[in-house]
């Protein structure tokens, strides 16, 4: 079948696209792209709620329920690590589709462990996948994204990952004390995500492939095509003159690795690096995996009503991210991430003194108070800005890989908080002020960080960011 040539582009049309069979758009897209984030919540959430059934049902010991707790962030260390290098070389709609079947692999796997080894196994497995989605989406979105709606629909990932905690609570107090068909409650929990990644395969067969990856392996026209469809509000001449500009960039890139990215790539690196492990030290795991036991622990709630909270708690933290959402591109990066330190660092110091010097059997709700505060301030600004950040400020040669180190040191933080923070609790003897107060020097920490190394990339295309991150 002969090829036709666009009169307004010069470039060859090529055969009939997915784009032609599916009646996709970018509201399709943009939402299926971002349900890796929805899992890496639920199967962050699901846990906390069904690892207290695991324990008793197996006659696991503490230390090996808390392994099973941790041994995804293992598998989410190594997930992140492996697949930046990878879909710099295969592409980011191939290793999402990856992603989503041991997403499936994993939960099933969950879902009918007989014992401790295979519990663990399936977790590490699930880990791999929730590593590899929180190092592929952030970067997918945002090469997808227009410059001037960039914030907000890579916040479509942190919203996703807030989505899928809420999901996770519902379905521990949906499936808890009901046991379906002679199937104990915690496998119906941890057999639910095999939705969710369902989901996420389904729409990884039918999403475009990244159009910045696509003129960086020589394929200009499904590029071209691509941007033509997300880019519905402009001509062909527009769109032609975003892809030229990604082709003059794609030409002056050397060849991507781990040399570059700690040569002319190192600011973007740090600045990834130490968002991430910000991120994670200011405690947002810590209310995330724990809140139940610090209401249990710290102020003899039964277990009910603390799984309340944390579905409370979850509620602020979605209704937040869709507030965050509406605003990433309103205002400045740098601006919105120093407004969230400070909101969080006023709130747990706050929350540390009252602890300390009150009487801790009427502090409950204030606490709760204090703690939703806190969590509003983390869900506008460093809660969805983290991951932006991170897709946008490589260059496009080192995308993958260095959103890879990003997200890997991200987990490095989330095991760090999830390992010593009902130790830093008991040390404390039981009184949340203590680890909180040191979760609040962070997030003090974060301020002087962001002044000096993150750089500001609102309104600026990536090709833009590129050419200022490789001048610093």
């Amino acid at each position: 079948m002969a090829e036709a040539t666009d009169t307004v582009t010069g470039i060859e049309a090529a055969e009939p696209h997915w784009s032609t069979r599916f009646p996709l758009n970018g509201a399709f897209i943009f939402t299926f792209g971002a349900l890796g984030g929805m899992l890496f919540g639920f199967d962050t959430g699901i846990i906390s709620g069904a690892s207290p059934l695991i324990e008793s049902d197996f006659g696991l010991s503490v230390s090996q329920t808390g392994f099973i707790t941790s041994s995804v962030l293992i598998g989410s260390c190594v997930g992140a690590l492996s697949i930046g290098t990878l879909s710099d070389r295969f592409g980011r709609k191939k290793l999402l589709i990856v992603s989503a079947i041991l997403f499936l692999i994993g939960s099933g796997m969950c879902a009918a462990s007989t014992g401790f080894l295979m519990m663990v196994a399936a977790r590490i497995i699930l880990g791999l996948a929730v590593g590899a989605a929180s190092a592929l989406t952030p970067a997918y979105l945002a090469e997808l994204a227009p410059k001037e709606r960039r914030g907000s629909l890579s916040t479509l990932f942190q919203l996703m990952i807030t989505f899928g905690i809420l999901l996770a609570y519902a379905s521990n107090l949906g499936f808890l004390n009901h046991n379906l068909l002679g199937v104990r409650d915690w496998r119906w929990m941890l057999g639910s995500a095999l939705v969710p990644a369902a989901l996420l395969l389904f729409g990884g067969l039918l999403l475009p492939e990244s159009p910045r990856y696509l003129v960086n392996k020589g394929d200009e026209r499904n590029a071209f095509k691509v941007l033509t469809l997300i880019r519905t509000d402009v001509d062909q001449t527009q769109v032609q003159l975003e892809l030229d500009e990604i082709k003059e960039v794609a030409a002056q890139d050397v060849k991507g690795g781990v040399g570059e990215l700690f040569g002319t790539a190192r600011p973007a690196l740090i600045a990834a690096v130490g968002i991430m492990l910000f991120q994670q030290l200011v405690g947002i795991n810590s209310v995330i995996y724990f809140l139940p036991q610090v209401f249990i622990k710290g102020f003899g709630f039964p277990e009910n009503d603390a799984i309340w909270v944390s579905v409370g708690i979850g509620v602020v933290n979605f209704a937040a991210t869709i507030a965050a959402t509406m605003i990433m591109d309103r205002f400045g990066r740098k601006q919105l991430l120093i407004c969230g330190s400070v909101v969080m660092t006023v709130t747990l110091a706050i929350l540390a003194v009252m602890n300390f010097t009150g009487d801790v059997s009427k502090l409950a709700v204030p606490t709760m108070v204090l703690i939703a505060c806190y969590i509003l301030g983390f869900a506008l600004s460093w809660g969805p800005i983290s991951w932006v950040l991170v897709g946008e400020i490589f260059p496009l040669s080192v995308r993958g890989i260095g959103s890879s180190f990003g997200s890997a040191a991200n987990w490095l933080g989330n095991f760090v908080v999830s390992q010593f923070f009902l130790m830093l609790l008991a040390a404390f003897g039981n009184n949340v002020g203590g680890p909180f107060a040191i979760f609040g020097v962070f997030s003090l920490l974060s301020i002087p960080f962001v002044m000096r190394f993150v750089p500001e990339t609102k309104g600026k295309s990536l090709e833009q960011i590129e050419e200022e991150m490789t001048r610093r």
